[in-house]
């Protein structure tokens, strides 16, 4: 019996150390660790983190209008960006623009669109729009090309001293 003992002792210990290095070494594992050994088309798809969900930072953010800065830093008559402010309100000064723009020769009014306050205008080959916005101080008049920037060309810088002039008679 002391025989058998030892014997079913040793064996018992043996069957331990199998058992302890096969888990140790991942033979019985399944998983992360054993996916490598799978065919491509049989693995997981892992996904990195940062990939998980878009990227949100900043998305709520509303851009402020270069148009709708430039005014409030135009004081009355003084020019900002080839602006102008004019005493009165924007629908007034709208109308004034109006009747100055038809008044100056090689001014062609291509619209006018009086809910924008734009009028979309050529001058010496040049087309650009005029616009009037509402500021505390009255209305503010101003040029701008076709990508929404200010219109610093010669042919819109000109066409604003020449509205200037005759804004202030």
């Amino acid at each position: 019996m002391r025989h058998s003992r030892s014997a079913v002792r040793a064996l018992s210990l043996a069957l331990l150390a199998i058992a302890v290095t096969a888990t140790a070494t991942g033979c019985f594992k399944r998983g992360a660790r054993g996916d490598y050994a799978l065919a491509p088309e049989m693995r997981p798809l892992e996904v990195p983190p940062d990939l998980n969900l878009p990227n949100t930072a900043g998305a709520s953010q509303v851009p402020a209008l270069a148009s709708a800065a430039r005014p409030a830093q135009a004081g009355a008559g003084q020019s900002a960006q080839g602006g102008f402010t004019v005493q009165g309100s924007r629908d007034d000064v709208f109308g004034q623009v109006g009747e100055a723009l038809a008044g100056i020769d090689g001014v062609t009014i291509a619209s006018r669109a009086q809910l924008l306050g734009s009028y979309d205008v050529a001058y010496e080959g040049s087309d650009f729009l005029v616009r009037v916005v509402a500021v505390e101080a009255g209305a503010y008049v101003s040029a701008v090309d076709p990508r929404g920037m200010p219109a610093t060309d010669a042919a819109p810088v000109k066409l604003l001293a020449a509205l200037k002039a005759a804004l202030a008679d």
